[in-house]
């Protein structure tokens, strides 16, 4: 028999490891929950690949699969506003047609009967796109008294792509239809024969990269914009490429960086990389306030550049709380009340209007009492909790952000969070689900131009196919290029008859 001594050693060693594993387990099972809401539910707001989600799981990929089955029977219902009645909502449409129905005994013997009133009911029908051509004819002249001068005919119109027959309107369209509508090249090939005549995917490619050429400058003017101005938040979002000369076929992971700030332009960067060096190229030149998520390549750019101060988002602080709802409801709804109650005197500040000089003000006056709870609360939890589980991992990311979620009460040019940011980026991540990737990483450099453009105006409420349409009609006959301020989503109006 061994000695006791050494039983109960083992003993002791083996409730450590069964310990060990049950708190694995028990995070496992939490990583798992969350992974399940990202696959099947409302997940967060950068949501990621399903495919890169089931290889996270590994081996739990049969369980998904049969939870995937299981979803199926729910349905969610969200609350939503009161049914517009139709004749409201459609109001505006024109009516093109007229149809007028006669009764049979009125037709039979329309002598007997007279006509005091009628019954107005309509019907909504639509007309897909129709190619037409736009006839354009310079007539030719001659001096009547010197028949030896040469015949006068006026200039051909500056068109886009000279010697070619797209219109501006024609290739806003295609460009808008794959960046906006997320409809692939090869996608509208399939469409065009509809339209009227087959439009060739690699004409149309031709347009796409013909329309980022004549956009590039105003483009630029953007970018230098914003970085001139005092505050920027920043984003990315990884986008697949395909490119040739690799000669195997298979895919890289490009990314999509962006900078913007609230209610004006928004600028795409295509870069091969996420590297720390890529910020830095990015954000050249910039002084002020600088937002983004916990990604350390802002940080570093910050160290490195004095005039930068660098300011965290509260919704991915949020974020890891909520997530943690599950496992520690208590604890972590308290952390979204605390949280929650910054935002609310956020949105009462926003009520009254109140200016950047005032609110950092009130946020140093009103935000103590919160701001100190809420750290402590994170520092005590953070002690209770695994760091591999959901709560752990959330009071951990809150503390290592701490100092930059408490700048913005120097700063009250900024919001809380970056989620104007990635709304801006996410028609990027739909359309990559359609088109799968970007066909050469040269390819890239023009998306972001477009996705520019397009996201831009439509943060200004501008019709990104009438701003196009306009801008590039007017681009060809364009001489000084000081005039291209003018042309920016910020300051554009039409001068043309879109037609």
């Amino acid at each position: 028999m061994p000695p006791i001594e050494l039983v109960l050693e083992e003993n002791q060693a083996l409730k450590g490891t069964v310990k060990s594993l049950t708190e694995e387990n028990a995070d496992l099972k939490a990583e798992l929950a969350i992974f399940r809401k990202q696959v099947f539910g409302s997940g967060k707001n950068e949501k990621q690949d399903k495919a890169q989600l089931l290889l996270k799981l590994g081996q739990l990929e049969a369980r998904i699969a049969e939870v995937q089955t299981e979803r199926v029977s729910y349905e969610r219902r969200k609350p939503g506003a009161p049914r517009q009645p139709p004749g409201e909502i459609f109001d505006k449409l024109p009516v093109r047609e007229t149809i007028e129905i006669i009764p049979d005994e009125v037709k039979a013997d329309p002598d007997l009967y007279e006509r005091i009133g009628e019954e107005t009911t309509f019907e909504v029908d639509i007309v897909h796109p129709q190619l037409y051509k736009r006839m354009i004819v310079r007539p030719k002249y001659r001096h009547l008294l010197d028949r030896s001068r040469p015949p006068l005919v006026a200039p051909a119109m500056k068109r886009p792509f000279a010697g070619g027959y797209a219109s501006a309107g024609l290739v806003s369209y295609v460009v808008l239809s794959k960046y906006a509508h997320h409809l692939p090249l090869y996608r509208q090939e399939q469409m065009s024969e509809r339209w009227g005549a087959k439009l060739s995917r690699k004409t149309m490619a031709d347009w796409v990269g013909g329309a980022a050429d004549w956009f590039r400058p105003i483009y630029l003017r953007m970018r230098e914009g914003l970085i001139k101005g005092p505050y920027l938040q920043a984003d990315e979002t990884p986008v697949r490429c395909q490119d040739p000369d690799e000669g195997n076929g298979k895919t890289l992971l490009g990314w999509l960086w962006a900078i913007s700030r609230p209610e004006d332009d928004v600028v795409f960067d295509w870069r091969l990389s996420r590297k720390h060096e890529e910020a830095d190229t990015l954000l050249d030149g910039f002084a002020g306030v600088l937002q983004g998520d916990g990604y350390p390549a802002y940080t570093s750019f910050a160290k490195d550049n004095p005039g930068v101060v660098r300011v965290g988002c509260f919704a991915h602080v949020r974020r890891g709380f909520h997530e943690a709802l599950d496992t520690a409801p208590v604890a972590a709804g308290f952390m979204l009340r605390l949280i929650g109650n910054l935002y609310h005197m956020e949105h009462e500040w926003d009520d009254r209007g109140v200016g950047p000089g005032e609110r950092a003000r009130l946020r140093q006056r009103d935000f103590e009492v919160t701001l100190r709870l809420l750290r402590k609360a994170a520092v005590l939890l953070a002690r209770r909790s695994r760091p591999k589980a959901p709560l752990g991992k959330a009071c951990n990311y809150l503390i290592n952000q701490w100092d930059t979620l408490v700048a913005h009460c120097e700063h009250g040019c900024t919001r809380l969070d970056n989620n104007l940011m990635e709304n801006a980026i996410r028609p990027s991540a739909i359309g990559k689900k359609n088109f799968l990737f970007i066909g050469h990483p040269e390819a890239g450099d023009r998306s972001a131009i477009i996705y520019s453009i397009i996201v831009s105006c439509q943060r200004r409420g501008i019709d990104p196919l009438a701003y196009m349409r306009d801008v590039l009609s007017r681009l060809p006959s364009m001489t000084n290029q000081d005039d291209l301020g003018a042309l920016t989503p910020a300051r554009w109006r039409p001068a043309v008859a879109l037609v």
